[in-house]
C-alpha cells in the first residue's frame, strides 16, 4: 500500500490493515534461536525427546514467534505513514502464547491497527494487534498487541 496521512492512518483504526505471506518455521530456524537466547529445552532443540512428549516433536519457542513479527510485517502491504524518519519499539500491551508452532510449520501475521494518535508534533504512537496465524491450524500461536513510536 502506498504511503497515506495521518488522518487516514486514524481512519483505519480497528481494521486488519494487512496479512502477510507465508513464513516456515523450521528447525534450523529454532536451533538458532535458542544458541542465541541460551534456552535449549529439549522441547525446543531434541527431535527424538520431544517426539515423546504431547507436541510430538520440536516446537519453536514463544519468544523465537513473538520475533518473527518484524519479519512478517516485512512481508506485508502495510499502510506506511507519510515522511517517517524512524519507527522505535515501545513496548507491548499484552501477548498470549495460544498454541504451539511445531518444526516445520508455516506462520503468517494479521495485524489489527487499534491505536494511532499524535502524542506531539511529528511524533505518533502506534498499537497493532499482532496474530500469528498457524497454516492448517484453528487456534493461533500467539496474539500480542504492541506499540510502536513513529517519527516524521
Amino acid at each position: 500500500m502506498p504511503s497515506v496521512t495521518a488522518d487516514e492512518l486514524m481512519a483505519m483504526i480497528g481494521q486488519v490493515v494487512g496479512v502477510s505471506d507465508w513464513l516456515c518455521v523450521d528447525q534450523a530456524m529454532i536451533d538458532k534461536f535458542a544458541d542465541a537466547t541460551g534456552d535449549h529445552q529439549f522441547i525446543h532443540i531434541d527431535p527424538q525427546r520431544a517426539a515423546q512428549t504431547p507436541f510430538g516433536g520440536t516446537i519453536a519457542h514463544g519468544f523465537l514467534t513473538l520475533s518473527l513479527m518484524p519479519i512478517l510485517m516485512e512481508r506485508t502491504v502495510l499502510p506506511r505513514l507519510d515522511n517517517v524518519r524512524m519507527g522505535v519499539n515501545y513496548g507491548g500491551n499484552k501477548c498470549r502464547f495460544l498454541a504451539p508452532v511445531r518444526s516445520g510449520k508455516n506462520i503468517r501475521g494479521h495485524f489489527r491497527l487499534l491505536e494511532f494518535a499524535e502524542k506531539r508534533p511529528g511524533q505518533f504512537q502506534q498499537t497493532v494487534e499482532f496474530t500469528a496465524e498457524i497454516e492448517g491450524e484453528d487456534k493461533p500461536a500467539l496474539i500480542a498487541e504492541w506499540i510502536t513510536q513513529i517519527f516524521t
